[in-house]
């Protein structure tokens, strides 16, 4: 597989300055709002069928952001890597609280996004603003879940 993708960059245009690398093919069984949440067997968008029926059905900021809380996710003030916590970014078309992206951090720190059903890329969190995908709206992060073993 291929770590560089044109197409990427011609839909992305700072992922090439700001560096990436593409590290999963093409696969149509998620989207980036389930993969910022750690799920790759799912499809989550404010559709009936893919959504949870206590949200409303729409794509603004405010739903997205109620989708993220029933994760355990909260508001937070930046996108800096903290040891005990895992973030995520949503975008928003710029100007708009209409969400058109969702962003995982990585423990080393660089993100890692799934560009619709298209495949999955490790990137810097401003790699991908100045797009479609818009701005950067909010960061959430949550505990990080430590399991003890025997």
């Amino acid at each position: 597989m291929d770590i560089f993708d044109s197409d990427i960059e011609q839909l992305f245009p700072l992922l090439k300055q700001n560096g990436y690398k593409v590290t999963s093919p093409s696969d149509v069984d998620y989207n980036c709002v389930a993969w910022a949440a750690g799920h790759n067997d799912k499809f989550f968008w404010p559709y009936p069928d893919y959504w949870p029926k206590n949200i409303p059905l729409n794509n603004h900021l405010a739903s997205f952001i109620k989708f993220y809380e029933s994760f355990g996710y909260k508001a937070c003030n930046d996108d800096r890597l903290e040891k005990n916590y895992e973030k995520i970014a949503i975008y928003v078309t710029e100007n708009t609280e209409f969400v058109q992206h969702a962003a995982r951090q990585l423990n080393s720190g660089k993100w890692t996004s799934k560009l619709g059903q298209y495949k999955d890329i490790e990137h810097t969190l401003k790699g991908l603003t100045k797009s479609s995908y818009g701005e950067i709206a909010v960061i959430m992060r949550r505990r990080k879940t430590i399991y003890k073993t025997a």
